[in-house]
């Protein structure tokens, strides 16, 4: 089996979930989020895109329900021995199949807890496990139990999350050499990939962040290519993913001349993201987090520019999106612990002048304050040739 773990690893997290389970009086799971899955058993796959579920009793009994497709995948990268198949056609219902599955686990009459806040199930998903359960199980919203688990790290675990900051910097430098006046943003887009891959990196979790111009104020990927002026801005938002963990950077970089105001935006967002980072400590909360950002930035008179929000948690993601909960708002009572691995991002978007500046990178938190483990240069990037 192609585990990334040893099963020491995976038999600590159940032991952590069972607990979690007992906390909250459950006789069991229904996971159909995919780093859940990922998480407790190794199993690695894209197919969450269709109906499965992970089923986790109490007793630490699992069984999986999946397509055909993906019988093999679960075999070949989990740990999980009961693996059941739902048959597609075009009168398929997989929850109730997923009903047959617990009543022959002698789950009838179960309290159950259900990830219903997850990409792998949708609302009509959600309606037919519903409809296939209804009077058999009860069920209750456990969308915050896994993700509460996996938010603090193993030593296995950080160990991963630095070979995926390390690729970051390498898709950092590989940008930072392609760009420069009549650059196509493809080709640095390629050169970030190509240094993840070639440095046997992974898929991210979602499309990496490029745009020039005017849309170097976008805080999202778009389709659509141009080629920088002799004087212009791009921002980029990335990460190295190893194993499916996560470390990511952003940066606005200058070509050509800076203007004043890039000077001013960079100035204000290196010292929010000192702010931040003085805050990633054991003990203070998420809300704070937020706080010191908003801080800064209100205090160089930049309020109306910044965002509602300023980084987020990372690990083991899958698509559409590497973001983990906690998310850094306002007053976010999440309470900051050792060995949490956080991306704070400063964004600065000024519509009326067009101007972008954007600042974050990954940190770790030990026991004594943050420890940054990409982008140790947080000066302004500066390409005039």
């Amino acid at each position: 089996m192609a585990l990334h773990f040893e099963r020491a690893d995976y038999a600590a997290r159940l032991a952590a979930l069972q607990a979690g389970m007992a906390s909250a009086n459950l006789d069991g799971l229904l996971l159909f989020a995919q780093e859940s899955h990922y998480w407790l058993t190794g199993y690695d796959t894209f197919g969450f895109c269709f109906f499965q579920c992970l089923y986790v009793g109490a007793d630490g009994r699992m069984a999986l329900l999946t397509r055909s497709a993906d019988l093999r995948q679960a075999q070949h990268t989990s740990l999980i021995a009961d693996i059941r198949v739902w048959t597609d056609a075009a009168e398929a219902d997989p929850a109730v199949d997923l009903r047959r599955m617990l009543d022959d686990l002698g789950v009838a009459g179960a309290r159950l807890g259900v990830e219903y806040d997850s990409y792998g199930l949708t609302y009509a998903n959600g309606l037919r496990l519903a409809a296939a359960l209804d009077g058999s199980c009860a069920l209750q919203d456990a969308s915050r139990l896994v993700p509460g688990l996996r938010v603090t790290k193993s030593a296995a675990e950080i160990a991963f999350v630095r070979e995926a900051a390390r690729l970051s910097d390498a898709a950092d430098a590989a940008a930072q050499a392609a760009t420069a006046p009549g650059a196509d943003e493809g080709d640095i887009l390629a050169a970030q990939h190509a240094a993840i891959f070639g440095g046997g990196g992974d898929y991210p979790g979602n499309e990496f962040i490029i745009g020039s111009g005017a849309d170097a104020l976008l805080c999202r990927y778009k389709s659509g290519r141009r080629r920088l002026d002799p004087n212009d801005q791009l921002t980029l938002e990335f990460a190295g993913a190893y194993r499916h963990y996560h470390a990511a950077i952003m940066r606005t970089l200058v070509v050509g001349e800076p203007r004043p105001l890039h000077l001013r935006y960079h100035a204000a967002a290196r010292a929010a993201l000192a702010a931040c980072e003085a805050a990633f400590r054991p003990g203070r909360t998420a809300g704070d987090v937020y706080a010191a950002h908003a801080r800064i930035f209100d205090q160089h008179d930049l309020g109306q520019h910044r965002l509602n929000a300023c980084g987020y948690s990372l690990g083991a993601k899958f698509t559409p999106s590497w973001m983990d909960p906690p998310m850094f708002y306002a007053r976010n009572p999440f309470v900051i612990a050792e060995n949490q691995v956080f991306f704070a991002h400063m964004i600065l978007m000024d519509s009326e002048t067009g101007t972008a500046m954007c600042l974050g990178r990954t940190s770790l938190v030990t026991s004594t304050g943050a420890e940054p483990l990409n982008a140790a240069n947080l000066d302004l990037v500066v390409k005039s040739r």
